[in-house]
């Protein structure tokens, strides 16, 4: 059984993290640990870092398993995606995702639009990834330009809807990347930090980063230690 909790932190202009749900702690892993020689401890201590320390540098990850933490995050479908590929190439780290989907509901879209001085260049060295902010002006005539894009996938949406096509195709008209969506992601305590570990760095997607420093943020406090020795990019 879990502890519930309720700790948001709000991402971009539309999306949030919330961690609603919490089992174990970082003597979790430590017991978990030591029930091979049927040993407890019901405070953390000095030996219990260590120990910990010795887990997380010699990847002995099965006690990191033992803990768990839940998320619902609201996030557009390209950060989704990218957050969905990591775990399901994530190997025995447990995890359970459910997600919104627009096959059953109608509720107004809301959708991802980068602010005239949000938009990034392409990269000079790479196919993936970006550089620096293209000019102010430049970006005002992107937004514009997507907002109205967007304004016209809504419309096409809703006349769909109102003809009687059904929602699973209707949605068909909706710009699809940029679109929110709500999913809760329950995963063990490896999870998080694997996540962690891959979306923190400098080199990933500007607006996973900043799910993944929501998720720190509310994690970290749960598990000092654990993360504090498991998550080695810099946040």
């Amino acid at each position: 059984m879990g502890n519930k909790v309720n700790e948001k932190i709000n991402v971009l202009d539309n999306g949030y993290v919330r961690l609603t749900n919490v089992m174990g702690s970082d003597l979790s892993v430590v017991n978990s640990a030591r029930v091979s020689y049927d040993k407890e401890s019901t405070e953390l201590d000095e030996k219990d870092i260590r120990l910990i320390k010795f887990l997380a540098r010699e990847r002995h990850t099965s006690p990191f398993r033992h803990a768990t933490l839940q998320f619902e995050v609201y996030a557009p479908l390209m950060v989704a995606r990218q957050h969905w590929k990591y775990i399901v190439g994530a190997d025995h780290t447990m995890d359970a995702w459910n997600e919104s989907s627009r096959r059953y509901i109608t509720e107004e879209p809301t959708f991802y639009i980068p602010k005239p001085d949000e938009w990034r260049s392409a990269p000079g060295n790479s196919k993936q990834g970006s550089g620096a902010p293209i000019d102010e002006r430049t970006g005002h005539y992107l937004w514009a330009d997507l907002l109205e894009y967007v304004e016209e996938g809504e419309r096409l949406y809703n006349e769909a809807l109102e003809v009687g096509v059904c929602a699973e195709q209707a949605r068909l008209f909706l710009p699809a990347y940029g679109m929110y969506v709500r999913y809760y992601w329950t995963a063990s305590l490896q999870s998080v930090a694997h996540f962690l570990n891959q979306r923190l760095g400098h080199d990933s997607q500007v607006e996973i980063q900043e799910y993944a420093k929501a998720v720190y943020a509310l994690a970290k406090p749960k598990f000092p230690v654990s993360l504090d020795e498991f998550v080695k990019t810099e946040v």
